[in-house]
């Protein structure tokens, strides 16, 4: 190559998940070689930014879904916004057709960003979620995975962030009957964090994260609790960029964001992770078999059936925000029998997905040097 391979790394907004597991993703190209340029804004993107200050950012408009305030409004606000989601889709469509031009870009790797795709240059998604779930019972699935693989089949090709062998982390999310055309590839868990050695301080660490309002209603209804328990707590709030941090008991320690490093060292200094059942969430704690509290987003249901299976495997204990209590919780977790999925070559399939992808590029190179001679 004459330089080096330009890679375009967009993750979805909804959350901090799909951008926290892109961490490894970015690590093992900048380890290649690559010159990686990141699509994003808000949130997201700050994140990325305090990872990897050196790396090209562009700005691009994320789909900023917002759910409801109470489980049955989810799927009416949903279907609320799916015509200008449907829009965002078209418009980064639009989007990256220009940036491939601009910036030279020589492959895609969208992390659940159904538009990102493009007919000259190596495009990739990244889900974990080949089955979607829906309340609608095994027709519904049938149905939505149609559409599904309708998106995910205009794509080169489809990495997984899971275990190849079922039911994995994530269960028939990613091991569905049926798969969809494109390549397949299961890059195993992504985790930005690295298995060490625990340095327990005896805290309950809390991790939120996710879509708002949700985000911020949990927020409240735990600080409310924590007058009530006594235990230190560290209190993370998942907004990165954020200023001001609101009131708590002299037993807590509340802050706003904290980068990998920072993070990794907090959990693994937590007797117990407080968090929802987000998956990126679920396999940063597999990686570092953390004994966890999983609260599932009401009405999401990915959530809720990650927390029946993560409860089937004894992987978490999770519990339901309705009636959560904080204290309570505690107790039942010290009694709870965790048991940890097997740590594997967590890499392997990463380093297969990113050597593939870079030989595509060299080989489409070469192809076109050929033509233009």
């Amino acid at each position: 190559m004459n330089r080096p391979p330009r890679i375009l790394v967009a993750p979805l907004d909804w959350g901090l998940g799909h951008a926290t597991r892109c961490i490894p993703l970015i690590r093992l190209l900048l380890q290649r070689g690559c010159y990686v340029l990141v699509a994003a804004e808000g949130a997201a993107e700050h994140l990325l930014r305090t990872e990897f200050p050196q790396l090209h950012y562009l700005h691009l408009e994320g789909y900023r879904v917002r759910y409801a305030k109470t489980g049955l409004g989810l799927v009416a606000a949903i279907a609320r916004q799916l015509p200008r989601l449907l829009k965002s889709i078209k418009a980064e469509k639009a989007w990256l057709r220009k940036t491939v031009e601009q910036y030279g870009i020589d492959a895609v790797i969208s992390d659940n960003r159904y538009g990102l795709y493009h007919p000259d240059v190596f495009s990739v998604l990244v889900t974990h979620q080949l089955q979607i779930q829906t309340l609608l019972g095994k027709p519904g699935h049938l149905l939505l995975q149609r559409l599904h693989y309708q998106f995910i089949n205009r794509f080169n090709a489809c990495w997984v962030p899971d275990y190849e062998a079922a039911p994995g982390l994530a269960g028939d999310l990613s091991h569905p009957a049926k798969l969809p055309h494109v390549p397949l590839i299961y890059l195993g868990p992504l985790s930005r964090f690295y298995a060490g050695v625990d340095q327990l301080q005896h805290y309950v660490l809390v991790m939120l994260s996710g879509p708002e309002p949700q985000r911020t209603l949990l927020e409240q209804q735990l600080l409310a609790q924590l007058k009530s328990y006594g235990g230190p707590v560290l209190f993370v709030r998942g907004l990165p960029g954020t200023v001001g941090l609101p009131n708590v008991p002299y037993h807590v320690n509340i802050m706003n964001h904290l980068g990998a490093g920072a993070m990794q060292q907090a959990l693994q200094g937590a007797q117990l992770v407080i968090a929802r059942t987000g998956y990126s969430t679920v396999m940063e704690l597999m990686a570092l078999q953390k004994k966890s509290i999983l609260i599932p987003t009401p009405g999401q249901t990915e959530q809720q059936y990650l927390a029946r299976h993560l409860m089937k495997h004894r992987y978490a204990l999770c519990l339901p925000q309705k009636g959560f209590g904080l204290a309570a919780a505690v107790q039942l977790a010290q009694q709870f029998n965790y048991t940890f999925p097997k740590v594997e070559d967590e890499e392997s399939g990463l380093i297969k997905a990113i050597d593939t992808l870079l030989e595509k590029i060299n080989t489409t190179q070469k192809a076109m040097a050929v033509k233009s001679f």
